[in-house]
């Protein structure tokens, strides 16, 4: 398996994929490769091939890759995003397995765990119907977020530092969901009347993460904003460097629930290596792995 991304940086993917397949006694390899735009077709047409079981792919090819399968299924065509290629026979198929990854993760948090189906297994997304979620960006990690928390039952705003973009994401996914409005813009005017009602508050930025741009910033909002979030909200920050960011900080700091980038990292992961390989994931090993290669351990 290969992890396509430009640069490749240090993807904590490889661990957690070597320490599963290692778990299921599997012969396997996952790498993370280097691709330039200019490559990217070139890549994934050899992925059709054995003994290739699939990739996983990343930024900055995710909206890219998508016109490059034979097939996509339901959530990375509404998400318009591939992170995750099948190999079935000399077919390629996108999957999008933020989203659901992103509900999984959700589901680990106390005030969502009780919202599973009373049949449910372990890590089912929650039922969120009735909830109002605010989500900040609207880059390709909003959308599979934004996406996620619409088949969830959840209504959901966007906001965004170009309101265009948020706009534009909104018309997307209203096209897939057909009741405009469980799917809005927030105007940044608008965000101190809106974060009263706000239950699930998701920063898909970049903003706070280490070697980022914006380190010590929070996203969109100012911190004393915060207050103005109903005691029983949550607090999600898809950054996991660091694993308490200036925004998760000044939640918890106000007695928020807050939950870090790393468990939607683990789960996206892991519905990743279901698919490549027909097994269950090894959940709990794919996490030790990822939490030791951020504690700069050996795996």
């Amino acid at each position: 398996m290969l992890l396509l991304a430009h640069p490749a940086g240090h993807s904590l993917s490889p661990l957690m994929h070597g320490a599963a397949f290692r778990a299921l006694g599997l012969n396997a390899t996952y790498e993370a490769v280097d691709v330039a735009p200019a490559d990217l077709a070139a890549a994934v047409a050899r992925l059709a091939e054995p003994p290739f079981l699939g990739a996983n792919v990343t930024v900055p090819h995710k909206e890219a890759v998508a016109p490059l399968m034979n097939e996509l299924t339901p959530a990375a065509q509404a998400v318009g995003a591939v992170n995750t290629i099948v190999r079935r026979d000399h077919r390629l198929v996108g999957h999008n397995t933020d989203g659901e990854g992103f509900l999984r993760a959700l589901s680990e948090l106390a005030p969502f765990a009780a919202l599973q189906p009373a049949d449910a297994g372990r890590g089912a997304a929650p039922d969120l119907t009735g909830r109002t979620c605010l989500v900040l960006g609207a880059g390709g990690a909003a959308r599979a977020v934004v996406h996620s928390l619409l088949a969830a039952g959840a209504a959901v705003k966007v906001l965004n530092r170009n309101e265009a973009r948020a706009a534009r994401l909104v018309e997307d996914l209203q096209r897939v969901d057909a009741d405009e409005r469980r799917l809005t813009v927030c105007a940044a005017s608008d965000l101190p009347a809106q974060l009263s009602h706000i239950d699930l508050l998701v920063n898909s930025t970049s903003v706070g993460m280490s070697g980022g741009p914006e380190p010590e910033s929070l996203p969109l909002l100012e911190g004393s904003q915060l207050a103005l979030l109903p005691p029983a909200a949550v607090v999600v920050d898809l950054v996991y460097r660091p694993a308490l960011t200036p925004l998760l900080r000044a939640a918890s700091q106000r007695g928020l629930v807050v939950q870090n980038g790393l468990p939607m990292l683990v789960w996206q992961g892991a519905l990743a290596f279901e698919a490549w390989t027909g097994s269950a994931a090894p959940v709990e090993v794919m996490r030790e792995a990822a939490e030791r290669g951020l504690a700069g351990r050996p795996a």
